[in-house]
C-alpha cells in the first residue's frame, strides 16, 4: 500500500557504502519522474547520475547533512552514499515551476528507491558553486537538489512530538535517529 511505502520512506543519512547501486537502477528511478506531474507540463527538470566512487567523492563534500544535529559532520567513510542524483532546472526550457516540479520528482524518486530497499537523503544544503565546478555543470542548469542514495545502515524511530512541541530530529548515544512527527489532529484545522 502507498501508506506503508510513505511511512517507511524516512530520510537516511548513513549507508552501507560498499553496496553498489547500478546506473540502470538510477535510470529506473529517474524514469519515474517522467510520469510525475509538471507545472503546465513544461518538464524543465534534468538529472545527473553518479554511481562511481571517484565521482561520488567529488559530490560528497559539497553537501550539508543534518542541520539540526550541529555536532554531527555527516556520514563517516564506509557510511557514505553509493549513488547520487542531481536535480537540475534547464533554464533554457523554463524555470517557472522548477521548485514545485523538483519536490514532486524528488518524492517519486525517493518512494521508488524505498520500494527497491534503498534509502536516501534530499539535500537543499549544497555548495552549488563547488558542485558546479567539480562536475563541470553548464551554467544553463540551475542546481536544485542533490539526492544521496544507498542501502540504509541506521536505525530510525518515528515518535510523537513531545509536550514541548519541538520537532527537531536527533541521534541518541547509540546513533539511533529519532524523528518526532505531529499527530493527525494537530495538523488538521477546522
Amino acid at each position: 500500500m502507498i501508506r506503508d511505502l510513505i511511512v517507511a520512506n524516512r530520510t537516511c543519512r548513513r549507508f552501507k557504502q560498499d553496496f553498489r547501486i547500478e546506473l540502470e537502477t538510477l535510470r529506473e528511478l529517474v524514469d519515474l519522474t517522467r510520469f510525475t506531474a509538471s507545472g503546465s507540463n513544461i518538464q524543465p527538470l534534468r538529472y545527473m547520475l553518479s554511481d562511481e566512487p571517484v565521482r561520488n567523492d567529488l559530490i560528497f563534500p559539497t553537501l550539508g547533512w543534518a542541520g539540526q544535529i550541529a555536532d554531527w559532520p555527516g556520514p563517516a567513510d564506509g557510511e557514505r552514499p553509493s549513488a547520487y542524483i542531481i536535480i537540475l532546472a534547464d533554464t533554457s526550457v523554463n524555470n517557472r515551476f522548477c521548485e514545485v516540479d523538483a519536490g514532486l520528482a524528488t518524492q517519486s524518486i525517493m518512494l521508488g528507491a524505498r520500494e527497491k530497499g534503498l534509502g536516501g537523503c534530499m539535500h537543499w544544503s549544497v555548495k552549488r558553486d563547488d558542485l558546479r565546478r567539480a562536475l563541470d555543470i553548464p551554467e544553463r542548469y540551475e542546481i536544485l537538489y542533490v539526492l544521496s542514495l544507498g542501502k540504509p545502515d541506521e536505525k530510525i524511530i518515528v515518535e510523537k512530538v513531545g509536550s514541548d512541541g519541538k520537532t527537531n530530529y536527533w541521534h541518541d548515544r547509540d546513533g539511533t535517529h529519532h524523528v518526532p512527527k505531529r499527530e493527525l489532529d494537530d495538523i488538521i484545522i477546522g
